[in-house]
């Protein structure tokens, strides 16, 4: 072992905040691509207890997620004969279990635990930031109304 390649590298950690502009968690970069740096391989998602994340749906990225602490539900709007359905899980840590979510499911995350809840999201494709259009807003009313944007 060459204790030369070892090395320390900063990691981009953001606070998030819900559609009124209140803290509700924050995000960390986990892993950037190889070839460019550039893109997100992997991150974490943090959300404060009793806060929510969402509603968005990627365009291009599926999403790939595991709980490593505490209790989040998630939750789905997918179309299906031209209207939003809704659908919830819940991942736990200490559950071994990991969830897919394609592309084009609106998503919301909501802890339903006591204290900070963490998963790790590996998207596919990797989280591009040039893709400027390709991460959709959406509030439970407009789903519920079939809006589609």
């Amino acid at each position: 072992m060459d204790i030369s390649k070892v090395e320390v590298q900063p990691a981009k950690k953001v606070e998030t905040k819900d559609s009124q502009g209140k803290v509700n968690g924050w995000l960390m970069e986990l892993y950037k691509d190889k070839e460019t740096g550039q893109k997100t391989e992997g991150y974490l998602t943090a959300a404060l207890p009793g806060a929510f994340k969402g509603y968005h749906l990627h365009r291009v990225r599926a999403a790939r997620y595991v709980a490593i602490k505490g209790k989040m539900k998630i939750i789905t709007y997918c179309r299906e004969n031209g209207e939003w359905i809704k659908t919830e899980n819940i991942l736990e840590a200490g559950k071994p279990e990991r969830m897919f979510i394609p592309k084009n499911v609106a998503t919301g995350l909501e802890n339903i635990g006591t204290e900070e809840a963490w998963l790790i999201n590996y998207p596919d494709p990797a989280y591009d930031p040039s893709l400027k259009d390709e991460q959709v807003e959406y509030t439970k009313e407009e789903l519920e109304q079939g809006i589609i944007k």
